[in-house]
C-alpha cells in the first residue's frame, strides 16, 4: 500500500509554523507546579505544549530541540516603570535595555512618539493642574494619541492629575474608548480614586506606601490590582496583608530608586521576611507570582489566547531562562540568578 503523504497547504493557505520544543531542567509554568525535566514547546509566537520533555518530544516529533541550562519561567512583567532602565550588557534574547528577564511591561510616557521596547502597555500620562488645562490642551491631545498613534502594544491612561475634575473626565475617557488605567497611591487615595469612578477591574495602582486595612478592603472590593513598588524599609507586613486578605499584587519598578526589575522587589520582601523571622512558608512562590500572573492581570492580559505571565497551551510564548537549579525553584529564582534569554 503506498505510503501517505503530507498534505500540502491549499492556494491561499499558509504552511503551519515549525515547532521548536525548548527544554531544561526545570520549567516553572507558573500557573502550574513547576516541572522536572520539563519543556515548552513553541509554535510561531504561542504554546502549543507544555509539560515533561519525553511527552513534549513525543507529541511533536519533527520538532528542533532547543536545550537550556537552569530553569525556563514565564517572562517578567513589570507593572509599573518609566524610563527605560539602565540594564546591564542584554543576554541573547533579551532586549537592550530592558532589565533581563522582563517581557511586557506597563510603561508611564508622556507621549507616543517613541516606540516601545516591550510589549504591553503605554500608559499617557494625564498630569493637567486644572479643568481649564485640560480642557484647552490636554484633553484633545490624549485622545488624538489614542486614535492616530500605531503602536505594537496597547495604550491607557495614567491618572496623575491633582484636580478631581480631570480625574472623573479621565475616567469618563478610558470607559468610552476601552482603555486601561493606572493610577498612584502616592498621589491619590483609594477613596479619592474610587469617588472619581477610576478603580474597578480595568485599573491597578502603583504603590509606594503602606496601605491600612480599609483601602486594602476598597481595592480588593473593586478588583483593582496592586501594584507594588519598592520603598525602604521593604514591606513585609503590608505584602502579607495584601496576600493573605485576597488582593491581587503585582510588582513594578517605578519610584525604586536603582531597581529595574521585578525580581529585585521580590528579592528585597523575601529577603527583609527572612531577618525580621516573619513567617515565609510559601512566600517566594506567591512572589513570583506577583512578578509574572499578577503582572499580567494587572495589564488585563493574562486570560484568553495570547495570555501572558504563565506557560500552557495557547499562551504567548513569552519566558525567560535563568541559570537557576536547586530543590526550591522560587527561592533560587527570587534570588536573583544571571539570565540566560528571553
Amino acid at each position: 500500500m503506498p505510503s501517505a503523504k503530507r498534505a500540502k497547504p491549499g492556494p491561499g493557505r499558509r504552511a503551519p509554523a515549525p515547532v521548536v520544543v525548548h527544554s531544561a531542567p526545570l520549567v516553572l509554568p507558573v500557573c502550574a507546579e513547576p516541572i522536572r525535566d520539563g519543556a515548552v514547546a513553541v509554535m510561531g509566537d504561542r504554546v502549543a505544549g507544555v509539560g515533561p520533555r519525553a511527552e513534549q518530544l513525543s507529541s511533536f516529533p519533527a520538532a528542533q530541540e532547543v536545550r537550556w541550562t537552569g530553569m525556563i519561567v514565564a517572562g517578567l512583567i513589570d507593572a509599573c516603570s518609566t524610563a527605560s532602565p539602565a540594564a546591564a550588557p542584554a543576554a541573547p534574547g533579551v532586549a537592550p535595555g530592558v532589565a533581563p528577564g522582563v517581557t511586557a511591561r506597563a510603561g508611564v510616557v508622556s507621549g507616543l512618539t517613541d516606540p516601545p521596547r516591550l510589549p504591553g502597555i503605554s500608559y499617557v500620562e494625564v498630569g493637567s493642574a486644572s479643568e481649564e488645562e485640560w480642557e484647552a490642551s490636554e484633553r484633545g491631545a490624549v485622545i488624538t494619541a489614542i486614535r492616530e498613534i500605531d503602536r505594537p502594544c496597547a495604550v491607557g491612561i495614567a491618572a496623575h492629575t491633582p484636580d478631581p475634575l480631570v480625574l472623573e473626565d479621565v475616567a469618563v475617557l478610558a470607559r468610552t474608548f476601552g482603555l486601561r488605567l493606572l493610577a498612584d497611591l502616592g498621589r491619590h487615595s483609594p477613596a479619592a480614586l474610587d469617588e472619581a469612578g477610576v478603580l474597578g477591574p480595568l485599573c491597578h495602582v502603583a504603590c509606594a506606601r503602606p496601605l491600612d486595612p480599609g483601602e486594602r478592603k476598597l481595592l480588593r472590593l473593586r478588583r483593582t490590582v496592586v501594584a507594588l513598588c519598592a520603598w525602604e524599609p521593604s514591606p513585609v507586613g503590608d505584602v502579607l496583608a495584601l496576600l493573605d486578605e485576597g488582593n491581587v499584587v503585582a510588582l513594578g519598578t517605578r519610584a525604586a530608586g536603582a531597581v529595574t526589575s521585578p525580581l529585585e522587589v521580590a528579592g528585597a520582601i523575601s529577603r527583609r521576611a527572612r531577618e525580621l523571622g516573619v513567617r515565609t512558608r510559601g512566600l517566594d512562590r506567591r512572589l513570583v507570582e506577583a512578578a509574572t500572573l499578577g503582572g499580567a492581570r494587572a495589564l488585563g492580559m493574562d486570560k484568553g489566547a495570547g495570555r501572558i505571565g504563565s506557560l500552557a497551551r495557547g499562551a504567548r510564548a513569552d519566558f525567560a531562562v535563568f541559570d537557576a537549579r536547586g530543590r526550591f525553584p522560587y527561592a533560587a529564582l527570587i534570588a536573583q540568578p544571571p539570565c540566560l534569554g528571553t
